[in-house]
């Protein structure tokens, strides 16, 4: 039996890796999009039925040849999972054009687009999960966030425009908002100062299981000593 298809947009060794490796764990074929194929073919390796696939979440046509791509190799996707981000952190002086419509780009015009992909499967079946990695800058905008909170506030805007069409389409669409430091070698932290990757997957998967009498939208990760 063919294995269901979760596509994951902006895969690296942390938050990427982990919700290719929990849905793996859970059954799913998974689709390894990012700009550089140097870390996912390695990953896709490692994992049982995993393919990896170059994709520039700020350029549609390459995000529409890279869905064309997956439809082609592995079929349609049941989940989809955005997790493309980054801007710049720069006050309202300091930000370039350039990187404030970059993040705007990665941040939204990618999500829209590879929204739109999967959408007429997702349609055509009445069901399937979109998942959107957010910030907490999307809901207040910090002083060196200019670029970075405006990108994220309108990616939050965007799925819960597309939450409210398509949920009683059978299409759950939900938003995480991560707030705090992921854990790294970089950045190791004490214990309940760090979010783990493996932990903000494992929402992701409850996410895409809830069933429709109880869906979630708006869901936010903290470790429990952030301050907020």
């Amino acid at each position: 039996m063919k294995k269901p298809v979760c596509t994951i947009v902006g895969v690296g060794p942390g938050n990427g890796a982990a919700f290719a490796r929990r849905f793996v764990e859970a059954g799913y074929a998974i689709a390894l999009l990012a700009r550089s194929t140097a870390y996912t073919n390695e990953l896709a390796a490692e994992l049982d039925d995993a393919r990896a696939y170059e994709c520039d979440a700020s350029d549609p046509d390459s995000v529409v040849d890279a869905f064309s791509s997956v439809r082609e190799e592995m079929g349609d996707t049941q989940i989809l999972i955005y997790n493309a981000g980054g801007g710049s952190w720069q006050t309202v002086e300091e930000v370039s054009v350039e990187d404030f419509e970059r993040g705007w780009r990665v941040n939204a015009l990618g999500a829209l687009v590879a929204a739109q992909q999967v959408l007429p499967a997702m349609q055509s079946k009445g069901e399937g999960n979109i998942v959107f990695v957010g910030a907490t800058a999307s809901l207040r905008g910090g002083a060196k966030a200019a670029g970075f909170a405006s990108a994220k506030a309108a990616q939050r805007s965007l799925a819960q425009s597309m939450a409210r069409h398509l949920g009683p389409q059978g299409i759950h669409v939900s938003l995480m908002i991560i707030d705090g430091i992921i854990r790294s070698e970089r950045r190791p932290g004490a214990e309940g100062e760090r979010l783990e990757a493996k932990d903000i997957a494992s929402l992701a998967y409850y996410l895409t299981t809830q069933p429709p009498s109880c869906w979630s939208f708006e869901v936010d990760a903290r470790p429990f000593k952030e301050k907020w």
